[in-house]
């Protein structure tokens, strides 16, 4: 099958669904109460606001800009820091290759969260290839949301995690012009930029507001690579434009058109170098990685409608396209006599590893895989607010109709090792096709939030149908079908106007990928509990929860394991998580009525996930990172302990911040060893992708002075004592965090 194929196959499909639920997915039952419900015509939000934290029947947060634009954070792994529950692995130390875990999921590629920009699913391909590499750009949002134990009802498909959404920037509120500029430069040839220009205006048609964004950050990077000049830096661009029109009609109404665009580039590797070669130098790169690149180009677009057509209904529907392509040629293998095909057994194996730093006999190769990715969908969600009695319910119904696909082809491409540290010309082979995998899902959710005096209960259901199709690289056709139930219940009571207790009980779910549906691969489930106490007065906020959840039917992450097609997801037994959050705040001098803010901040996460009800011995090496997991072992990059903390001295035109961040010592793998064992107790041959990932505690500093209204100097380090440490052995070996990084610029703000 083509790659351009124009999906036809599902239309007629997609257009007899849309025209069903256009004639009846909205209609409202006649006879329901009034009730408080907010006519308000922005889009809906996953937390909404810091306030409606409060409000949540599940553990969740909201950061806003001004908290991780102060410190100069654009990696997601910074930003979340203080999080509870969030883990980030860092590929590349600028976050443009994150892997996020939520509660102990598996984080390989963030592909078992439910990643969104303004509500809008925002993975290239969520259904047929989760893990793609791909997570909006925090450093251009207004703000983020992390959701974790409520969001198996209203948001998918990625149920067994959570889901994050990214506030893209709003458009300025009515009569109000705002121009924003921030502009920074510091190490390693960083320069930094986002700027937005927005404004609207009211006429006799209605009111009308646009905004015009461009954010762009550039770099040589800090790693050093072997025997060239080529730096290990990136490029990126991402122009935006958004548009609002709310017309002056009976109906309270409003239209909202997003484009954005990506362009990025990276001299971006899988592989690592040897743990002993980090220790002595932790930015070192060596000489066969010199030929990795990865260039990706991303368009998301939505437009939306919300009415309200009276106080007690609210409508809003969206559709939307995505379109992701990528090209990553990179370091894939080994071709020789006695050599090791494979980088990370090669990383520990004497005569390959001298072949990839150029001066062994044999050859390396890469692979070109460029990857086509589109999405699009029509989502709708009404909200419906009546009494019973003295009960007061938001009835919430939400309906999405979703096709995505992912398709691409390999080509390996032959250096000789010379000898001197150089390599020979590029030897290319035939272009192959990786195959393609399309997914049609319909999604239903109901959810019911009741209100009986203090206490608040949120019953909900969620409902997916998925029809996949595997062309294989040899043009053989399949086709699978896949039916996914989730929901649970979350309850919070108010006991008093300060003090708030929340807890629930869900059931979520992962699907797997076409070729694994037709593999035998069974959807991954979850069942997890929480139970949470929150206080909140003046100064000081408190958060408290205690967590468990139940895997089944884990699908191990294919990372790092060669082949050049579309790998099938495949189950690797099950794992339990529990643990506890806590996040205390208080701000000393808003307290204690100082002229200025004394503001602190300790976040603090407890987990133990591990893999419970294995089967067999232990799990293979298709399993990617489960590899060599038996029962008991830690599931791989979850640390057992995750604290952060920071100071901050605020005054009329300056301030000062301090934070700090710790994260325990985890495993590479589910084999929680090195080196590897084989079944029958033989030695197997080493990969570095095995042992232990470092500890690793991180401390920042950062602040800003304002020159008058409109003009505010800012700067900062990053990683102030230059601490360096094993942050990840995936995908093919061992790599550091990114070393001290200072920056300075200003900011301008009209």
């Amino acid at each position: 099958m083509s790659l351009n194929n124009d999906k036809s196959m599902k239309s007629d499909r997609y257009l007899q669904i849309a025209a069903l639920t256009a004639a009846a997915g909205f209609v409202v039952s006649p006879g329901v109460q009034a009730q408080d419900l907010l006519r308000t015509l922005q889009p809906l939000t996953v937390v909404g606001s810091q306030d409606a934290v409060r409000e949540l029947p599940g553990s969740g947060a909201f950061v806003e800009a001004v908290q991780f634009r102060e410190r100069g954070h654009t990696n997601i792994a910074r930003i979340a820091a203080k999080v509870p529950s969030v883990f980030v692995r860092d590929e590349d130390g600028f976050g443009n290759f994150a892997n996020i875990s939520l509660r102990g999921v598996d984080g390989t590629r963030s592909n078992k969260v439910t990643l969104m920009e303004d509500g809008i699913l925002t993975a290239p391909s969520p259904y047929s290839a989760p893990a793609a590499y791909y997570s909006p750009r925090p450093a251009r949002m207004s703000a983020i949301e992390f959701l974790k134990g409520s969001s198996q009802v209203r948001y998918g498909p990625q149920t067994t995690g959570g889901v994050i959404n990214f506030l893209s920037t709003p458009v300025p509120v009515e009569g109000e012009s705002r121009f924003y500029s921030r502009t920074t430069y510091g190490s390693e040839n960083t320069f930094f930029n986002h700027t937005w220009y927005g404004d609207s205006e009211t006429t006799d048609a209605g009111t009308f507001g646009y905004l015009l964004e461009m954010h762009s950050m550039f770099s040589d990077g800090f790693r050093e690579i072997d025997g060239t000049s080529r730096d290990s830096g990136f490029d990126l661009v991402e122009p935006m434009l958004k548009l609002f029109w709310q017309p002056d009609t009976a109906l309270d109404q409003r239209f909202e058109m997003k484009v954005g665009y990506t362009d990025f580039d990276a001299n971006e590797s899988y592989a690592g170098i040897t743990k002993e070669d980090l220790r002595r130098d932790p930015n070192r790169r060596y000489g066969g990685s010199q030929f990795d690149h990865h260039d990706a180009e991303h368009w998301r677009t939505y437009l939306k409608w919300v009415g309200t057509p009276s106080d007690i209904l609210r409508i809003e529907s969206a559709v939307y396209f995505n379109q992701f392509q990528r090209n990553w040629d990179k370091l894939d293998g080994l071709r020789g006599n006695g050599l090791r095909t494979n980088v990370g057994q090669a990383l520990m194996h004497a005569p390959s590893l001298a072949v990839l730093q150029g001066f062994g006999t044999g050859e390396i190769f890469t692979r070109d895989a460029f990857r086509d990715h589109e999405a699009y969908g029509w989502q709708n969600q009404v909200n419906i607010g009546f009494d019973t009695g003295d009960v007061s319910h938001d009835l919430a119904i939400g309906l999405r109709l979703h096709y995505d696909r992912a398709g691409g082809t390999n080509q390996q491409i032959f250096y000789q090792s010379i000898g001197n540290g150089t390599f020979g010309p590029a030897n290319p082979a035939a272009v192959a096709p990786a195959g393609l995998s399309e997914v049609f899902a319909t999604a239903l959710f109901v959810e019911d939030e009741i209100k009986i005096g203090a206490l608040t209960l949120r019953p909900g259901i969620r409902y997916e149908h998925l029809e996949g199709d595997y062309t294989d690289p040899a043009g053989k056709h399949d086709s699978t079908q896949e039916y996914l139930l989730m929901g649970g219940v979350g309850a919070t009571y108010e006991l008093d106007e300060t003090n708030t207790l929340f807890g629930g009980v869900y059931r979520g779910a992962s699907p797997a990928n076409p070729q694994g549906y037709l593999a035998g691969t069974e959807s991954e489930e979850s069942l997890g509990f929480e139970l949470g106490y929150r206080h909140r007065k003046d100064a000081l906020r408190t958060e408290l929860v205690g967590f468990f959840t139940d895997f089944d039917n884990l699908i191990a992450p294919l990372v790092g394991e060669g082949g050049g097609g579309l790998m099938p997801s495949a189950n690797g037994g099950s794992a339990e998580s529990w643990g506890l959050e806590a996040v205390v705040e208080y701000d000393l001098g808003e307290a204690s009525d100082w002229t200025y803010g004394l503001p602190v901040y300790l976040s603090a996460t407890y987990t133990n996930a591990e893999f419970a009800g294995i089967s067999g011995s232990r799990l293979g090496n298709g399993a990617g990172i489960f590899a060599g997991a038996t029962n008991g072992n830690e599931v791989p990059y979850i640390p057992e302990w995750k604290f952060a903390a920071g100071v901050s001295l605020t005054a009329e035109k300056w301030a000062v911040n301090l934070d700090t961040s710790f994260l325990s010592s985890t495993w590479g793998t589910g084999y929680n060893g090195d080196p590897r064992i084989n079944d029958n107790g033989t030695l197997a041959d080493p990969s570095a992708v095995d042992g232990r990932i470092d500890s690793l505690f991180l401390v920042d500093l950062s602040g800003h002075y304002q020159i008058n209204d409109h003009v505010k100097l800012v700067g900062g380090i990053q990683n102030l004592f230059d601490t360096q440490k094993i942050v990840s052995s995936a995908p093919l070996g061992p790599r550091a965090n990114a070393p001290r990084m200072i920056f300075a610029g200003v900011e301008v703000e009209f």
